[in-house]
């Protein structure tokens, strides 16, 4: 095992408020090498490192307090339900909920953003009625609600992005009318890195008499969150994505619009009564959590947003821009080098994505993985901005709290390696 990454040059920068290098020792998939040369991860976007704390949370819950949840009455069964339903109160404090019963354990981002789809969607759109989407989006955030509209007969319509990746916030007057139902956007792009002003956006959504749904999928990583504050009516988010397991995430919604909705699907756990012609429904939020739930990715998703409360929201949304601002400064030193999203670091996440016109993606990123840097290449599932910018694919290289401006260099070493094979590029 390697011993964690240090500062190799005199200018490296920390940030005031977060050291990336003493973090990093809480992190064992970041100490290997990978095709000779030590990890330099960039890959956040998709997926973050667990630390040590989350792991063994896992592991002490299958050891130890290994059993179903709510319906035993034995020592087990009650201290995994304890685990589980404190896991839930402290994820609804965390983003500032009015109470437990707000939040639903989801897989993740995705099947809450299908649930609202489905059960909300399905009991108050029909023909004629319009939901608000955005080209920045995740494809989880677009294919629901074509099916759903599909289904009801409602319209989708789109906000536009501008040339650097803004949404076109000016189009909302013209696009907000009496038919649309529900605005759904995402906290920050994926693709781009954009962090958008949701709480400006549900103002607007709101005096339309509209519900806004977020896609917080990398908000809630990167971005200090509060419901209330946002003004949002759905929030959406995994825990793989701020350091938790695959496979949790949770749905946020107002209590009165949960209530009101039918439940997503149909099993144990989620009914109060069953008879052989009808049944009755569990109280919030468990009439949406049919069937045993993954209890131990609840329990261990509570450690990683421990983990993130005390290093601070602010604290990596500071040390992520310091890094991007550092990336893209040098990444404009490379002839015809194309940047995508906003010029100012301060506007986005710790996300940056870029083309160069004779390396494809897909040939950078593997170049990049022989030098033991990992980074994303592809459409990132946002085709639309894609189709935008008029590329089929972009490489993006993501930073989270423990990344180093010396993985920056490397990924500067490694697209000179880039060059070297495909020789200098053209402006696209």
């Amino acid at each position: 095992m390697n011993p964690p990454l240090e500062p190799t040059t005199p200018t490296a920068k920390r940030s005031p408020a977060l050291d990336p290098y003493a973090l990093r020792g809480d992190f064992p998939a970041l100490h290997q090498e990978v095709n000779g040369h030590p990890l330099a991860y960039l890959d956040n976007a998709a997926t973050t490192q667990k630390p040590e704390a989350v792991l063994e949370a896992l592991l002490r819950y299958y050891r130890e307090d290994n059993a179903n949840v709510h319906r035993g009455i034995h020592e087990l069964s009650r201290r995994a339900t304890e685990a589980y339903e404190g896991s839930r109160a402290r994820i609804a404090e965390w983003i500032g909920a009015e109470g437990p019963e707000e939040v639903v354990w989801t897989r993740g981002t995705t099947e809450a953003i299908n649930l609202v789809a489905a059960s909300w969607g399905g009991s108050n759109l029909s023909e004629g009625d319009e939901i608000l989407l955005t080209e920045m989006e995740h494809h989880s955030n677009i294919v629901p609600w074509q099916l759903i509209a599909e289904r009801t007969g409602a319209r989708l319509r789109y906000v536009e992005l501008d040339e650097e990746g803004r949404l076109r916030l000016d189009q909302l007057p013209e696009l907000l009318t009496e038919r649309t139902k529900l605005m759904a956007v995402s906290h920050v792009s994926n693709a781009l890195g954009t962090i958008n002003p949701v709480p400006e956006i549900a103002r607007l959504v709101h005096e339309r008499g509209a519900l806004l749904l977020v896609d917080g999928a990398q908000g809630a990583a990167h971005h200090p969150v509060d419901v209330k504050a946002l003004g949002c009516d759905f929030y959406a988010f995994s825990g793989h994505k701020l350091m938790g397991p695959t496979g949790i995430g949770a749905l946020w919604g107002r209590e009165e619009l949960l209530d009101a909705m039918p439940p997503y699907q149909g099993g144990g756990e989620m009914i109060r009564v069953v008879k052989p012609d009808m049944s009755t429904w569990a109280a919030l939020p468990h009439k949406f959590e049919a069937g045993t739930p993954n209890i131990a990715g609840a329990v261990a998703m509570r450690v990683a947003v421990d983990y993130l409360d005390r290093i601070g929201p602010e604290a990596v949304l500071e040390h992520e821009q310091s890094l991007v601002g550092y990336a893209l400064e040098r990444l404009r030193e490379i002839p015809g080098i194309r940047l995508y999203g906003p010029p100012d670091p301060e506007e986005r996440s710790g996300v940056v994505s870029f083309s160069l016109q004779d390396a494809h993606p897909h040939d950078v990123a593997t170049i990049l993985d022989t030098e033991g840097v990992a980074i994303r290449a592809g459409h990132h599932c946002a085709q639309l901005v894609m189709r935008r910018y008029q590329v089929s694919a972009t490489t993006r290289a993501s930073f989270y709290l423990y990344n180093t401006r010396e993985e920056v260099d490397r990924l500067m070493d490694g697209l000179d390696a880039v060059q070297s094979i495909f020789g200098s590029t053209g402006t696209q």
